[in-house]
């Protein structure tokens, strides 16, 4: 029941919007979202192209963080153009779309932690690096992600099935997660043990970061290793924004029970800037400050124009 008023509350929030602001909230969202689908897109057709990409750890690491952003982005664009032109679907239908962008938001800091160790292992351990991370190695760590990150959603799917009513499961409602934690005390505990989650994986990159600085400082004039200290601390960011998105639906919620425009307006603000920024960050990441990858794709880029240009030229 007290799921149902709380989802009651967000439908009623939506409709209470002027229409006008509604629009212009929607527009923000795509100005601010479809650039990123298509710049990710295009990253992956470039990752799928080269054998090299597909070959090297760091970049099977970076191709799998492109395609789990690529997911998130599609998943919450879907939801969010469902709620703000007011669509309601049945509870049952949100579930699965629940436990995928469940599952993707908690690989995306492992899959950042997995990364980082890579980059520890190519300065720190180089004569190992080969030994170590291998392809094989690279597709065992994205599958034990997909694990870990799966468990807490479908424990809750089965937690709300064994325990919500049939009118419940069968109620029009928003897609969002908190559908799947009726109970506040549940809410909390997730809330918990995802901010513990991120704490393990940042001690994991402070640790990466010091190594590579002290074997930068060994090694003075180690290119690899500088840039390898810049990668991390943007990787450290990154998991900064992660951890405040999981903080934003609290905020929030403190928010609605002072003001409605402002709760909207935060929450609007806390997704482009939190949950749309931080998977941003790996495209600048990989994509712009990787040398071979930037190549590859300005070639991509460059190749494509000459062949329309040049197709143009035909038709004239």
């Amino acid at each position: 029941m007290a799921s149902q008023n709380a989802s009651g509350d967000e439908q009623i929030l939506l409709i209470q919007v002027d229409p006008v602001r509604r629009k212009v909230s929607l527009a923000l969202t795509q100005i601010f979202v479809l650039p990123f689908i298509y710049l990710i897109f295009l990253m992956l057709i470039i990752f799928s192209k080269k054998e090299t990409f597909r070959t090297e750890t760091r970049y099977i690491l970076f191709g799998h963080s492109l395609l789990v952003d690529l997911i998130f982005l599609c998943l919450t664009d879907f939801v969010v153009l469902l709620s703000y032109n007011l669509v309601l679907i049945p509870l049952h239908f949100c579930i699965p779309i629940c436990i995928l962008t469940e599952a993707i938001a908690v690989s995306a800091p492992l899959t950042i932690g997995a990364m980082c160790v890579e980059r520890y292992v190519a300065i720190c351990m180089p004569l190992r690096h080969h030994a170590i991370s291998t392809s094989g190695r690279a597709i065992m760590v994205i599958l034990m992600i997909w694990i870990l990150s799966s468990i807490t959603p479908f424990v809750d799917m089965f937690i709300l099935v064994s325990t919500a009513s049939r009118e419940y499961l069968s109620q029009l409602t928003h897609c969002h997660y908190e559908i799947m934690i009726p109970e506040k005390i549940h809410h909390f505990a997730r809330g918990l043990l995802y901010i513990a989650g991120l704490v393990v994986i940042l001690i994991i990159e402070v640790f990466c970061y010091i190594m590579i600085y002290l074997a930068a400082r060994a090694a003075s004039g180690d290119k690899s290793a500088s840039k390898g200290q810049r990668t991390i601390s943007l990787h450290i960011l990154q998991l900064f924004l992660c951890t405040a998105e999981v903080m934003c639906p609290y905020i929030e919620s403190v928010v609605m029970q002072y003001d409605i425009q402002s709760y909207l307006t935060v929450r609007l603000i806390n997704f482009l800037a939190f949950s749309v920024t931080s998977r941003a960050v790996s495209p600048l990441v990989y994509g712009f400050r990787d040398e071979k990858f930037y190549a590859a794709m300005a070639y991509y880029v460059r190749y494509k124009n000459n062949v329309i240009s040049s197709d143009n030229d035909k038709q004239t």
